[in-house]
């Protein structure tokens, strides 16, 4: 899909790209499918500051996307529309047998009047959901499942895709965005295809405006700040501590492993960072 550029007539402009989203269908958005979203501005319930630089932004309507797909029979397609919490798009799907409307993530290439469904015998084609033990080895899934009925949690980001790599038993071997290789139960379901909106990690804000209507605020330097700030801070002009970048705590921003082992290697046939 190309992407939107716009006409140099001022500094920002020059180079910023967006989104096309002449392929989107919009329409009405159902009431029952959408819920208000309260913003935090990166507070806790005590008040205190958990994420930083986050606030502001536009005003969203939060749209319940269906990431579990159990629901058997065939559902068309009625809209593909955008969704301001996520970078992929969606879809609206009206089940016939039922009548009910539902949200599911796009995958690439699906339109307006194709025909998904859910369950074991669903046929392989993109906007399918199926256990893992179904899908062929080599096909691209995303909306993964970490156990069944737990509901989607990996590969839901605009343009990603896992491949089913083989299945040792009761396992299945996939290899994610990040080039990790994970095992993941058979029985786990996940849905066939790319997802949608692939050229989204080629879009250029162009300008701080843009950014604060996402609800990202300025992300001063730490050697800006003064010491009781920040561990980089303080000195007279611009100097370096020769300490490494690190957190307000103190943590180190780069090289620090977070995961914890014992959790997770388990289920990793291969890491990220290996070659």
């Amino acid at each position: 899909m190309p992407m939107k550029k716009y006409k140099p007539y001022t500094a920002s402009r020059r180079g910023m790209q967006g989104t096309d989203y002449s392929t989107l269908t919009g329409g009405s958005v159902p009431k029952t499918l959408t819920e208000p979203k309260r913003k935090s501005g990166g507070r806790n319930n005590l008040g205190r500051t958990t994420v930083r630089f986050r606030g502001g932004g536009n005003r969203q309507l939060y749209r319940r996307v269906d990431f579990l797909r159990r629901e058997q029979g065939e559902a068309e397609v009625v809209a593909l529309q955008y969704d301001p919490s996520r970078s992929a798009f969606i879809a609206l799907v009206r089940y016939r047998a039922t009548g009910r409307l539902s949200y599911i993530l796009a995958p690439e290439a699906l339109k307006v009047g194709d025909v998904v469904q859910s369950g074991e015998n669903a046929p392989i084609k993109p906007g399918n959901a199926l256990p893992l033990k179904r899908v062929p080895d080599g096909a691209f899934v995303h909306n993964i499942e970490l156990r069944a009925g737990a509901r989607g949690k990996l590969v839901r980001s605009a343009g990603t895709y896992a491949q089913v790599m083989a299945k040792e038993g009761r396992r299945c071997i996939l290899r994610l965005p990040s080039g990790e290789m994970r095992y993941v139960p058979v029985e786990a379901y996940a849905t066939i295809g790319r997802v949608s909106n692939v050229e989204h990690e080629n879009v250029k804000l162009g300008k701080a405006g843009h950014r604060r209507n996402l609800g990202r605020r300025p992300h001063p330097r730490g050697v800006h700040m003064n010491p009781v700030d920040h561990p980089l801070g303080g000195g007279e002009g611009k100097s370096k501590t020769g300490r490494p970048p690190c957190s307000p705590t103190g943590v180190i921003a780069k090289g620090f492993r977070t995961r914890r082992k014992s959790k997770t290697k388990i289920h990793r046939v291969k890491d990220r960072r290996e070659k």
